[in-house]
């Protein structure tokens, strides 16, 4: 290697190179720190959390992981688990005429469908996924149990299945039906079933027998956080506002759950996620930029 060569190297490390021959001394170069990394994540609110690599499940970091709690409209990941796991996903499904008492006696957000109008079971995914709708949860429900305590007894066996020990289920929104408490998790169960779905921006056009819609994502990381590729947020008064998520830097996913971040806000339990994230990727991977 010649001497220019070995410079160069030296000034692109920040290291003064030692060789053989003539000495040639680095130039100096002015670089900033780098953070040193923390043993946990700091400012993180949520009471309960965890953090754990999108690989192989490994757990990072986590906060009373095991305890159970509320998790408001993550719960649909898992009603989305089980249609997956159905199949059929082109199957015509009609929205039911129950939807209108169902979201008004909980106050659930919901996709804007109307009873009458036929989607396949796939943009019901979409519909339930995005914008979180209770409307789309209940329908497939109902399509799929066929009926409301027939697809809730399959969720709680797919829990089972799963490992989720800490896990139970009373309705496929997680709407408080019939209590606040009455659907739970925990945060390493969470991050469990979160090894299983994910989901985008969709927009489904009017079709002979369906409106136009357009869905968005409710979940904030996915617009702010370059790499994030999913999964789930979630609230109501007894969740709080909740988050499941996935983000991939370099090749390495990370994969965490916030539980309980804040009563209303979506943007606390962003930051918890985002700070979570920045301290599992570190201060080198956390700053890459990605398009």
């Amino acid at each position: 290697m010649r001497p220019i060569a070995r410079v160069m190297l030296a000034a692109a490390s920040g290291l003064f190179l030692v060789t053989p021959g003539p000495a040639v001394a680095a130039p100096a170069v002015s670089h900033a720190q780098l953070p040193t990394m923390s043993a946990e994540p700091n400012g993180v609110q949520a009471p309960f959390a965890e953090l754990a690599d999108g690989n192989t499940g490994a757990v990072r970091w986590s906060r009373q992981p095991n305890t159970r709690t509320p998790m408001g409209s993550i719960t649909k990941v898992m009603t989305a688990l089980v249609v997956l796991e159905a199949g059929n996903l082109d199957r015509a499904i009609t929205v039911p005429q129950a939807i209108i008492a169902y979201d008004r006696k909980y106050d659930g957000s919901t996709a804007g469908l109307v009873p009458g109008e036929i989607l396949t079971a796939r943009q019901l995914l979409y519909a339930m996924m995005l914008p979180s709708g209770c409307d789309a949860a209940y329908t497939l429900a109902e399509a799929y149990g066929p009926g409301q305590a027939a697809f809730i007894a399959e969720m709680n066996a797919t829990a089972a299945r799963l490992g989720l020990a800490n896990t139970h289920f009373t309705d496929p929104s997680g709407l408080p039906a019939p209590t606040g408490h009455a659907t739970y998790s925990t945060p390493a169960d969470l991050v469990k079933l979160g090894m299983h779905a994910m989901a985008q921006t969709y927009h489904q056009p009017a079709g002979p027998a369906n409106r136009d819609h357009v869905w968005r994502t409710t979940n904030l990381l996915l617009r702010d956080y370059p790499g994030t590729v999913g999964i789930k947020t979630g609230s109501t008064d007894a969740a709080g506002t909740c988050l499941l998520f996935e983000t991939v830097r370099a090749g390495q996913p990370l994969l965490g759950v916030v539980l309980h971040s804040s009563p209303t806000s979506d943007a606390v339990a962003e930051s918890d996620a985002r700070h979570m994230l920045d301290w599992g990727f570190g201060p080198i991977l956390s700053l890459i930029p990605i398009p």
